[in-house]
């Protein structure tokens, strides 16, 4: 900064020597201060608006991701109930058929859990060397034993090797010793697991241990066993999905018999018509673009402040922003590439004069009861080319991590940085001015000073010689 000036007011001059630096230096340097200020302002305002942007189009690409979760998909035409969740659970999807059944469970599919022999010496039981394999459902697995092992150290290699195929052991502690259990996530009839190649750890794992001898603990693997109306279904698995058309059932226990009876109490099973679950999923969707429609006129609106003057948006008349608002709304009337269902509209859904969505109920009603459009919902959203997959399309090439968006605040952000030397290098001209002018205008205010007191001393000289003469 410029030296501070001692006095602001002229001895010699009676000038004010800091208004008059203040104001030349002011005339020398506004134009660039204004224009850099002026830029500094619309640049912050536009990365907060693109950050705000980016933030809208995220939120509204996690709302679609959420109608679109495989493990809870929305859009579903048919919602199936079971009356006892404690013996099976069911989903259905668009390709159900709304009906009843009556299941009963009898068995459901169990795993391999076998042990090996009791090792009186505990998990540091000596193990000899070779090669163990392990064999499951006509599988084989080699693990190769090194020397100096013990019964946890196989352990330990088992649960490292044999984790990717669904394998663990471990080791119990029981009365009399210890032994290695195996156990598997593969259920069904056929996958009991043996161990060979090692003599004190081979396990039959389709005979049952006996006294401190190897074998399966419980029971062999076992297939799940059910009726369905009356009709008998195996599966190795406890998840079916494919014993009913369009739906999959999750056996989770076996069905309670009431006393005197030999057969499982069924457990009713009904699929029937979602619409009021299809309108809360498209509700949902309205609902998220009606936010992002939002936010982007609130960027791009203009409005008028106390004084009326004219208020711009952060990205008012920005070509990227109107761009990819076209590219969006191009979406909503595209034509789908469903059978029946393939337009919005169809579903009561229609975009008004600001953009946002109207959801007709009425008309959404007549187009599940009347025109039964419900099982085309979720292709016509989450479907291949559906409006979800090419809603995305549409905003990654502007939200992306490189896309247009990204690159627009990079450079607004070398802008900043530009701007920022701009000021300093105007802060050092300003400083430099005011000093070098200060110094002027002192040294005139000096010279001033001089001239005054040699012009007093002369009108003193005068007035002496004038006086003199009056009284000769």
């Amino acid at each position: 900064m410029a030296s501070p000036i001692t006095s602001s007011t002229g001895l010699g001059s009676g000038l004010n020597i800091t208004d008059i630096v203040t104001a030349l230096v002011k005339a020398d340097t506004s134009a660039k201060q204004a224009q850099i200020t002026r830029q500094t302002s619309n640049n912050t305002a536009m990365i907060s608006g693109i950050g705000s942007l980016r933030s809208a189009l995220t939120a509204f690409q996690d709302a679609m991701k959420a109608l679109n979760n495989k493990d809870a998909p929305s859009f579903n035409a048919y919602a199936a109930t079971s009356a006892n969740e404690s013996v099976v659970k069911i989903k259905s999807s668009n390709t159900a058929v709304p009906g009843s059944y009556d299941i009963v469970v009898d068995k459901l599919a169990t795993s391999s859990k076998v042990a090996s022999q009791q090792f009186a010496g505990g998990a540091s039981s000596a193990i000899t060397a070779g090669k163990l394999t392990i064999s499951q459902g006509g599988k084989t697995y080699d693990l190769d034993v090194a020397s100096g092992a013990t019964l946890q150290s196989v352990r330990d290699q088992i649960n490292k090797e044999m984790s990717a195929n669904g394998i663990s052991a471990n080791i119990v502690n029981e009365e009399g010793g210890s032994r290695l259990v195996l156990s598997s996530t593969t259920t069904g009839a056929g996958s009991d697991i043996s161990l060979s190649g090692i003599p004190e750890l081979t396990i039959d794992g389709t005979t049952q241990m006996s006294g401190t001898g190897a074998g399966f603990i419980t029971a062999k693997a076992q297939d799940a066993e059910l009726t369905i109306d009356g009709l008998k279904v195996k599966s190795a698995s406890n998840t079916l999905d494919s014993a009913i058309s369009g739906m999959t059932l999750e056996l989770t226990g076996v069905s309670p018999k009431a006393s005197g009876v030999a057969t499982g109490t069924p457990t009713a099973v009904t699929v029937a018509a979602d619409n009021d679950g299809l309108k809360k999923s498209v509700q949902s969707f309205v609902d998220a673009y009606n936010t992002l429609q939002k936010a982007i006129t609130s960027l791009t609106s203009t409005s008028r402040d106390d004084d009326d003057k004219l208020v711009l948006g952060p990205l008012t008349n920005d070509p990227t922003t109107r761009s990819l608002l076209g590219d969006v709304r191009k979406v909503l009337s595209e034509v789908g590439a469903g059978d029946q269902l393939t337009t919005l509209s169809q579903l009561g859904i229609n975009t008004q004069k600001d953009g946002t969505l109207e959801f007709n109920s009425s008309k959404f009603t007549s187009a599940m009861n009347d025109k039964k459009l419900g099982p085309e919902v979720q292709e016509l959203f989450t479907g291949t080319d559906g409006i979800f997959e090419r809603m995305n399309k549409a905003i990654d090439p502007y939200n992306k991590t490189d896309g247009s968006l990204a690159t627009r605040k990079s450079n607004l952000d070398k802008a900043v940085s530009e701007l920022a030397n701009q000021q300093a290098a105007l802060d050092r001209r300003t400083e430099s001015l005011t000093e070098s002018l200060t110094k002027k205008y002192v040294a005139l205010d000096t010279a001033l000073g001089k001239m005054k007191a040699q012009a007093d001393q002369i009108t003193s000289i005068f007035e002496a010689i004038n006086a003199q003469a009056k009284k000769s």
